[in-house]
């Protein structure tokens, strides 16, 4: 029987330790923290599936199975709201995802302003021209997701080891014991680059996001989760227990994953109400639930990174998840399982080395 180690329980190792025992390999994954931590990458509240990647087709693709994978684990993890697109200009951003969306054969609808009007109980569209719908696009319940892959493979013969792991040649070292494997994989986010400086080159950002309370009639689904590219803001309807998100994509200030600050600042506080004014105005005195901070581990192109590591054969490092790679664990998964048994080789676009910056891929603005 084949063997893995994956070090880290976020969206991408939960994912592929998941894939690896549905395979029929013995795997051992590592986290000092439960699945689902708010602390980790991976954990907190919410996360969008969206498939619109602009002109890219791959991370579009990717998106749409990864759907199929985690409608799979059921237990409330999808949130079917739907997904709108709010495009202040025509042959940008959203325009390109749609020819794109069209052409894989997944659900787009473009929306004049005035229509759009149905998709909220309160919305501003003077500034639009046109909203792009996404209607089998949605939101994923982000702790609870990594809690179910963990459970899944636990169920299916995983053995989940707590506790700090560290490279040590081809092993890995936990609390002082020498772990094995035919593979081992670090898929630990953010502390991906601490751990290998000398492969991995991330920029680990400070992420802030406030929830508001809504009344019941903002509840997703029924009101579509939504995205403005130029503005850089995202957000969905209220999800209990969590609330309505409001929270901008820009990258934040660089920050230490293990010393990143608990709640988000006045400003980010002011900036997310502005914007819920501008765009929902029924909703510019809703009062804040909370404001919790994250973190995002950035590659230049806001692609991922999977690649043996440079010095050592059984080694491979997985992760740059850039903020939306959260939406794409379960296939990408897929992909790291074909390579370690031997019945593919790495995507060349996931390698390590050096890439170009680019903002296509997210959320960022324009």
């Amino acid at each position: 029987m084949p063997s893995a180690i994956v070090v880290g329980a976020g969206a991408f190792g939960a994912s592929l330790a998941d894939r690896l025992v549905t395979n029929g390999w013995e795997v051992t994954l590592v986290d000092r923290y439960e699945p689902g931590d708010p602390r980790s990458e991976s954990g907190g509240e919410t996360r969008l599936l969206r498939f619109a990647h602009g002109r890219d087709a791959l991370y579009t693709r990717l998106a749409w199975r990864a759907r199929e994978l985690w409608r799979e684990l059921g237990r409330g993890v999808l949130v079917d709201s739907g997904m709108a697109w709010f495009a202040r200009r025509e042959g940008g951003w959203e325009a390109e995802s749609e020819l794109v969306l069209r052409a894989e054969g997944i659900g787009a609808e473009r929306l004049a302003p005035s229509e759009a009007g149905r998709l909220f109980p309160s919305l501003s569209t003077h500034d639009l021209e046109f909203v792009l719908l996404e209607p089998e696009a949605g939101v994923l319940r982000a702790g609870d997701g990594v809690r179910a892959l963990v459970a899944r493979a636990l169920e299916g013969g995983l053995t989940l080891d707590r506790g700090e792991a560290v490279p040590d040649a081809s092993a890995a070292l936990v609390a002082g014991r020498r772990l094995e494997a035919d593979h081992v994989v670090w898929a630990c986010g953010a502390w991906l680059t601490k751990l290998f400086p000398e492969a991995v080159e991330l920029r680990v950002s400070r992420q802030e996001l406030v929830l508001f309370d809504a009344p019941p009639e903002w509840t997703s689904p029924g009101t579509p989760a939504w995205l403005d590219f130029d503005a850089s803001f995202y957000g969905h309807g209220l999800i209990e227990p969590y609330g309505m998100k409001v929270a901008s994509d820009r990258e934040g200030e660089p920050t230490d994953p293990d010393r990143r600050p608990r709640e988000a600042s006045a400003a980010t506080l002011a900036d997310a109400r502005a914007y819920l004014a501008q765009r929902f105005p029924a909703l510019a005195e809703a009062p804040v639930r909370s404001a919790p901070v994250c973190h995002y581990s950035l590659t230049p192109d806001a692609s991922f990174v999977f690649a043996r590591h440079p010095e050592r054969e059984r080694v491979w490092l997985l992760g740059g998840g850039s903020g939306h790679g959260f939406k794409h664990g379960p296939a990408i998964a897929e992909q790291v399982a074909d390579v370690l048994a031997g019945r593919a080789g790495p995507d060349p676009r996931f390698a390590l080395g050096e890439r170009r910056p680019s903002g296509a891929l997210r959320t960022a603005g324009s």
